[in-house]
């Protein structure tokens, strides 16, 4: 029987025979020949007629086997929770082909291993705000700035909390903003906003230095995407600073420093002058440091601001300035013990200038040892082994700052008098 819509034949019913003992349905979809088999013929002519609608508007569906059919139903309802689940819309057929394709270039390897492989390497960030995390950073570093008794901590905390004025400078000029929201333009708008381009470069490349350590710490936190790439803003580019002289004094200035000094000032000035110490390795150098190692000062990694072992040479006129103190054999050669001990240092220190009529200068001991040291030995390696710096430092800070002849006078500016040395007590505060 040929069933017919709108005069045109679309499908045949096929009776039973003795070849075949059901009633078969055929028709043609897609240039392609479908059979199906029934019982009756009441359910065949149900199924035919329904059919014959379906191949009139033009629609594939009929092409579908019944299993086929029925898994196309349950994708569309899974992809319809999906829908529910994520408000993403995507059709079966992007579905199928994508899936295709990523079984294809992972050969036989399931799909949901490559997924489970890809997020153990991959971060969500975290939304949080730039202030809170400047605060979250500055909290998670104070543990480092405290050390048990007798030890030195990790971190600096005068550097800790110069670190934090510049960080809430930096989120302050953001307010509101989440880390995540930041982009390289608003790096280049922080350097070049008030009062940081009035810095000098030197302070800028500080700014410059926090702002990068803030960064890692928040891409560690999930706070920022590790592929946030604004270290390479415009903003974030180094600075050299052609402006600073490097000051120090000359040998009178440094003779009526050590004549104007009494006790242990007078041998911390002297060391300064003599070795180089920093003023932070001043502060926790003891005597036992002085006189362990014969003709030379020890500056355990302990102490050093690097962290490394150095011995400074005890020149004979240091050796001089120091002999009336041999029978200081244990202490701190600094007699403040004070936390806010380098501030009181350095009020003592800017009294004594102002005693002895002499232009304070900034690291004034420290940069005159590495200028005269390296024109008396014109050898940077030296120089930077015993001031415990880089070669290249002091070639390019110290090189011709001053003669041969200066740096003998230097290192001749030997006692006049007995030194009048007073054993003053320690300095404690609350």
């Amino acid at each position: 029987m040929r069933i017919r819509h709108r005069g045109l034949v679309l499908a045949t019913i096929y009776a039973k025979s003795k070849a075949y003992g059901a009633y078969r349905l055929a028709w043609n979809v897609a240039g392609k020949r479908k059979l199906e088999r029934f019982r009756s013929y009441s359910q065949a002519k149900l199924r035919a007629d329904a059919l014959v609608k379906e191949l009139s508007k033009g629609g594939q569906a009929t092409a579908l086997s019944h299993s086929q059919a029925n898994d196309a139903l349950a994708a569309l309802e899974r992809l319809r929770q999906f829908h529910q689940q994520t408000g993403r819309t995507i059709s079966l057929r992007a579905t199928v082909n994508e899936y295709c394709e990523a079984a294809v270039r992972l050969s036989n390897r399931p799909l949901a291993d490559a997924v489970t492989g890809y997020l153990s390497t991959v971060a969500t960030v975290k939304r949080k705000d730039l202030a809170e995390a400047v605060e979250e950073f500055i909290k998670s570093e104070e543990p480092r700035t405290k050390a048990a008794e007798g030890q030195r901590a990790q971190l600096s905390p005068k550097y800790a909390y110069n670190r934090a004025i510049m960080l809430r400078r930096f989120s302050g000029t953001f307010p509101g903003h989440a880390v995540c929201d930041l982009g390289k333009e608003h790096l280049d708008t922080f350097l070049t906003s008030k009062p940081v381009c009035d810095f000098s470069a030197k302070s800028r490349n500080h700014h410059r230095a926090t702002i990068k350590q803030l960064l890692q710490w928040c891409v560690r936190k999930d706070y920022l995407s590790v592929t946030h790439r604004m270290a390479e803003a415009d903003g974030m580019r180094p600075e050299h600073s052609n402006d600073c002289e490097t000051e120090f004094y000359t040998c009178a200035e440094f003779r009526t420093l050590l004549e104007t000094a009494e006790g242990p000032m007078r041998a911390m000035i002297a060391i300064g002058g003599f070795a180089g110490l920093r003023s932070a390795e001043l502060l926790r150098l003891t005597w036992e440091d002085v006189w362990r190692v014969p003709g030379h000062i020890e500056i355990t990694a302990g102490k050093a601001k690097t962290r490394q072992r150095r011995l400074v040479e005890i020149c004979p006129t240091l050796s001089n300035w120091l002999s009336d103190f041999r029978t200081c054999a244990a202490g701190n050669v600094c007699p403040i013990t004070a936390k806010s001990a380098e501030v009181i240092w350095q009020q003592q220190f800017r009294q004594l200038c102002e005693d002895a009529k002499v232009t304070r200068k900034a690291n004034g001991l420290r940069h005159a040892f590495c200028s005269y040291h390296y024109a008396a030995h014109g050898n940077e390696n030296l120089t930077a082994q015993q001031a415990g710096n880089s070669p290249a430092m002091i070639h390019q800070h110290y090189k011709g700052l001053s003669t041969k002849s200066e740096a003998e006078k230097w290192f001749s500016v030997a006692p006049s008098q007995t030194a009048n040395v007073i054993q003053l007590p320690a300095v404690k505060t609350q």
